[in-house]
């Protein structure tokens, strides 16, 4: 995309960003103690979760948006790639800088600005993380839902461009449902605000939808309204081994009928069990070929008569070994077993290959048993877990990485498994975005008029292609 681009001797990617003039101006923006160049300070910031190292030739420090907006006139004047990053825990590569250039850690912008329990809103900084807000906000009798499962690590910023989801998103949904305004840099430096403090607003287009997933695509969050709810007076959850995961996923839509809403709803399947066993020893059921958690909140008196219901439910369509937590002790002990899945599961390969489809619901045990047929087929090693509640699944490969052939018998899983997903009515990400590592399969979800009106959005919003570069559209 950039003209500009070359490698040096050690093949990093270098743009006008190396300039000694631009890097200068850069010291003058936010302070020279706030730009970094050098190799071994600027590598941990060219990777996110997925491990694969791209450095950028800068990582800047703004602490306001006006300095943000410098920076981004100047990037656009001088035309160098900028990749906004959060806490780099993404599994999609949407902060890693692919084409060089710098990148703008947020993490000095990470105030709470206001907290108005009334009217159920906080106005925050893009660098605050979701564990930190959540914290604060709870010191005043009310909640923020979306709980993605790095939610210590993970910037606000980053929730809302990704449309971060986590385990109470059955219930509450997605970030994006408490995302009620924006304040946003454009490529071309423009400070604009969307939204405003209120539920409903219909003035103009929802240019607050539009940035909620967008991916750093086309603006970089400094401020965020998010919707608050009042909190909740009592929580119970309740865990069942099953005899398959077919027969663990068929539950979920058991609950409907009986008016329960579970805030959440994940399943684990026979190899994540093997897996947390051997790391952790919960002493969970040899015979259990998959695991059930199913959660619920509420007025107190709900939630117990909801609880004991959710039992009866479990245990009338081949749950066993079924415990319902009395305490908020027993509740951690419960979701313990679920938290310790992705770092156990590395004992079936030295590649761990993290995908996240989405479902309907209803479809979610027609998907799971498809994908384990993809794995023996293709003689790679496959695991699921995840939010079953919205029909999310975690879906991963393993493999070996000093091994070609396995890598790309687990590549072509994975194309597989998208394409299944869609086939059922879903799409190739729930939660992790596309990035560049799904950029390849864009189209699977996406039709061709649609992608050429996002393509043109995206012209509108940065015109010279500094944002984010290498992700999403290739």
């Amino acid at each position: 995309m950039f003209q500009s681009i070359h490698f040096n001797s050690k093949g990093r990617a270098t743009t006008n960003a190396s300039k000694p003039q631009v890097l200068e101006k850069l010291r003058q923006i936010v302070g020279a103690e706030n730009v970094l160049v050098e190799p071994e300070k600027v590598e941990p910031y060219g990777a996110d979760a997925v491990k694969e190292k791209f450095p950028p030739e800068a990582v800047v420090f703004p602490e306001s948006t006006a300095q943000m907006s410098e920076i981004l006139k100047l990037a656009n004047s001088e035309i160098f790639p900028v990749t906004a990053r959060g806490g780099g825990v993404g599994y999609t590569g949407g902060a890693v800088p692919v084409e060089g250039g710098i990148v703008i850690g947020t993490d000095r912008m990470n105030k709470i600005i206001e907290i108005s329990a009334d009217d159920l809103y906080v106005i925050c900084q893009p660098g605050i993380t979701t564990f930190a807000l959540q914290q604060e906000v709870e010191k005043h009798g009310v909640f923020f839902p979306p709980d993605p499962a790095s939610y210590k690590d993970s910037y606000i910023g980053g929730n809302i461009a990704e449309n971060a989801g986590g385990m109470r998103t059955p219930k509450y949904g997605n970030t994006k449902r408490y995302v009620l305004g924006l304040e946003v840099v454009t490529a071309t430096g423009e400070i604009i605000r969307t939204g405003g403090k209120t539920e409903k607003n219909v003035v103009g287009f929802d240019l607050t939808g539009l940035m909620c997933g967008s991916e750093g695509l086309l603006g970089i969050i400094t401020e965020a309204t998010l919707k608050l709810l009042p909190m909740t007076e009592a929580t119970s959850t309740v865990r069942a081994s099953f005899k398959s995961m077919e027969a663990a996923c068929k539950v979920l839509t058991k609950f409907t009928p009986e008016s329960i809403l579970p805030m959440a709803m994940e399943v684990i399947d026979k190899y994540c069990i093997e897996a947390i066993e051997q790391n952790y020893a919960f002493g969970l059921s040899k015979d259990a070929n998959a695991i059930l958690i199913v959660a619920v909140d509420g007025a107190k008196s709900e939630v117990e008569k909801n609880a004991k219901r959710i039992e009866q439910i479990l245990r009338e369509n081949g749950g066993f070994d079924v415990l319902r937590a009395k305490s908020k002790e027993d509740e951690d002990k419960l979701w313990d077993v679920r938290r310790a899945i992705s770092p156990s599961l590395m004992k079936f390969g030295t590649l761990k290959i993290n995908e996240d489809v989405v479902v309907p619901r209803s479809k979610v045990p027609e998907l799971v048993a498809r994908i384990e047929e993809i794995g023996k087929r293709h003689k790679t090693f496959v695991a699921n877990f995840g939010h079953a509640g919205d029909g999310n699944i975690h879906v991963n490969f393993l493999c070996d990485r000093d091994n070609p052939e396995s890598i790309a018998r687990a590549r072509e899983c994975v194309k597989e498994t998208f394409a299944l997903s869609v086939a059922l009515g879903g799409s190739i990400s729930g939660e992790h975005g596309i990035g560049y590592v799904k950029a390849a399969y864009f189209n699977m979800a996406i039709d061709a008029p649609t992608l050429e009106i996002m393509k043109n959005i995206k012209k509108v919003f940065d015109p010279n292609g500094i944002l984010n570069p290498g992700k999403m559209f290739v």
